[in-house]
C-alpha cells in the first residue's frame, strides 16, 4: 500500500474517532491495516524475536519498554482511540483559542512508531501544528525517522532528541502549548511517568496542555474474584493521585526515593466478609476522556488474596523511584 493509502487511513480512523462513528470491531480493523503498512515501513512488527528488541531499556530511573513492547502499544486499541481522540480535541481548542497561532506539542517516550505524531498530524497542516519528540532508545529514533519520513510527515517535525526524558532540559521550554507522555504501565510499574513528569512539567508554562492529564490508583475490597457473579464490591477510593504526589514533591530538586505512603485504616470496614483486595488503575486522559477498569493495558485491575482472619489495622501503600519503580503494599 503507498503512503497516500496509509496516510487516508489514517484520516479515516481519526475523523471516525472524533465523530464516534467506530465500533471496537470497526477500530481493531482499522489500526490492524495501519499496523501493517507500519510495519512494511519500519521492518519492525512488535513480534520481533530479536534481543535488542526484546529488552527494557534502562532510564536513569526505571525502564523505558523495550522496542517490542513500544510498537506493541499501538494495537492496544481502545487506549489509541481514547489518545488519538484527546489529542485532537487538544489541537483543535488551541486553534480556536489562538488560531494565528502554530500548536506546539512535546512528545516523550514516542517509540517506533510514534503513534501520537503519526496519527495525528496528516489531520492538521504543517503550519498548524508542529511536534518535537523525544525517544531514549536509539533504534526506536531510527525506526520513528524512517516512519516519518516515509509517509511524508517531516514538515511537521521541528526536532526529535534521542534523550532520557527523566533528565532532558528543553529549548524553550515556554513555547510549548501540549505535553505528550504516554511512558505509563499498569499500577505505574516500572515505567517513568511520574520521573519524567516531575522533570518536564516544571519546565512549560501553568497553562501547558498535558495528555495523560493524571493517573490515580484506586482501592476495593471484594468478597470474592471479580470475575465471579456473586462478587460484592466496596470501593474505599484513591490510594495515589499523580498530580498530588508530584505537589507534593514540588520543592524537591530530585525526586526521593520514596514518593508516597498511603494508610488505609480498616476500622471502618467489616474485614472477615472480604477475600480480595483489588487495585485499580484509572488514566484521566483528557476532559470527559478517561481508561477505566479493564479497557487497556494500562487499566488491567489487580487482585490481592487476603487469608482470613484479616486482623490488621491498616493496609499501607508506598509508592518509590528508586532501587525499582513500584508500589508496594503491606499490613501492620
Amino acid at each position: 500500500m503507498s503512503k497516500t493509502n496509509t496516510l487516508d487511513l489514517i484520516k479515516g480512523l481519526g475523523s471516525s474517532i472524533i465523530n464516534e462513528h467506530l465500533n471496537q470491531e470497526n477500530l481493531k480493523i482499522s489500526i490492524d491495516a495501519i499496523h501493517q503498512q507500519f510495519q512494511k515501513a519500519t521492518d519492525i512488527s512488535g513480534y520481533d524475536s530479536k534481543m535488542e528488541h526484546l529488552a527494557a531499556i534502562p532510564a536513569s530511573k526505571g525502564k523505558a519498554l523495550g522496542l517490542n513492547h513500544a510498537a506493541q502499544c499501538l494495537l492496544d486499541y481502545h487506549r489509541t482511540e481514547k489518545f488519538v481522540k484527546a489529542i485532537l480535541i487538544a489541537i483543535r481548542n488551541k486553534r480556536e483559542a489562538n488560531p494565528d497561532k502554530t500548536v506546539s506539542i512535546f512528545y516523550a517516550g514516542c517509540g517506533p512508531y510514534a503513534p501520537l505524531f503519526t496519527l495525528v498530524a496528516p489531520h492538521f497542516k504543517p503550519e498548524e501544528v508542529q511536534f518535537e519528540l523525544l525517544e531514549i532508545n536509539s533504534s526506536s529514533v531510527t525506526a520513528a525517522q524512517k516512519l516519518i519520513e516515509h509517509l511524508n510527515l517531516k514538515a511537521y517535525l521541528r526536532n526529535i532528541h534521542e534523550a532520557d526524558a527523566i533528565t532532558f532540559q528543553i529549548e524553550e521550554p515556554r513555547e510549548f502549548d501540549i505535553l505528550i507522555s504516554e511512558t505509563l504501565d499498569c499500577m505505574l510499574f516500572r515505567e517513568c511517568y511520574v520521573p519524567i513528569l516531575a522533570n518536564l512539567l516544571p519546565q512549560f508554562h501553568e497553562e501547558i496542555t498535558v495528555i495523560p492529564q493524571n493517573v490515580q490508583i484506586d482501592l476495593s475490597f471484594l468478597t470474592s474474584s471479580i470475575n465471579e457473579e456473586n462478587n460484592q464490591e466496596e470501593k474505599y477510593g484513591s490510594i495515589m493521585n499523580v498530580r498530588e504526589v508530584l505537589k507534593d514533591n514540588a520543592l524537591e530538586q530530585l525526586l526521593p526515593s520514596h514518593v508516597m505512603n498511603k494508610k488505609v485504616p480498616l476500622a471502618p470496614y467489616d474485614m472477615s466478609r472480604f477475600e480480595r483486595i483489588l487495585i485499580d488503575t484509572r488514566v484521566h486522559v483528557l476532559n470527559d476522556i478517561w481508561l477505566e477498569r479493564g479497557s487497556s493495558s494500562l487499566t488491567i485491575p489487580f487482585e490481592i488474596p487476603l487469608e482470613q482472619p484479616f486482623n490488621f489495622e491498616f493496609i499501607n501503600f508506598d509508592y518509590f523511584i528508586d532501587p525499582e519503580i513500584e508500589l508496594k503494599c503491606g499490613v501492620e
